[in-house]
C-alpha cells in the first residue's frame, strides 16, 4: 500500500482554461457537461460555460500551481506577497487545495527527480 505523505508536499497541476481579468484576478473557465447540464441549457436557456473568478489570495496561489512547486513552496511565495495570509496559512491553503481538487480544477501530479 503507497503511503501518501505529507499534503504539504503534493504538487498541484492546473487542469482547467484560466486568463488573467484586467483587474488583476484569475477567471477559470468551467465547461457545464452531462445531462442534466445539457436539459437545463436547452430548456433554461443555462449558459454552457461558468466563469469563476478568484480574489487575490486565490489568484496568487492559482499562478503559482504549475506541476513543479508543492503546496509548501506555494505557501511560501503567498507569504512573501501577501502579508495578511500568513495566519493559519497552512490550513487555509490546504483546504483551498482541496477544494480544487474535488471540483477537478487542479490534479497532483509526481515529483520529477
Amino acid at each position: 500500500m503507497k503511503k501518501d505523505g505529507n499534503y504539504l508536499d503534493k504538487i498541484p497541476k492546473v487542469n482547467k482554461k484560466w486568463e488573467l481579468t484586467k483587474e488583476g484576478v484569475v477567471e477559470i473557465t468551467v465547461e457545464n457537461k452531462g445531462m442534466f447540464h445539457t436539459i437545463a441549457q436547452k430548456v433554461f436557456k443555462k449558459p454552457r460555460f461558468s466563469f469563476i473568478k478568484l480574489d487575490e489570495y486565490g489568484s496568487c496561489v492559482w499562478q503559482q500551481v504549475d506541476g513543479v512547486k508543492s503546496i509548501y513552496e506555494i505557501g511560501q511565495i503567498l507569504k512573501e506577497k501577501h502579508a495578511g495570509a500568513a495566519e493559519q496559512l497552512y490550513e487555509r491553503l490546504s483546504k483551498f487545495m482541496g477544494i480544487l481538487e474535488q471540483n477537478k480544477y487542479i490534479v497532483f501530479v509526481e515529483k520529477e527527480e
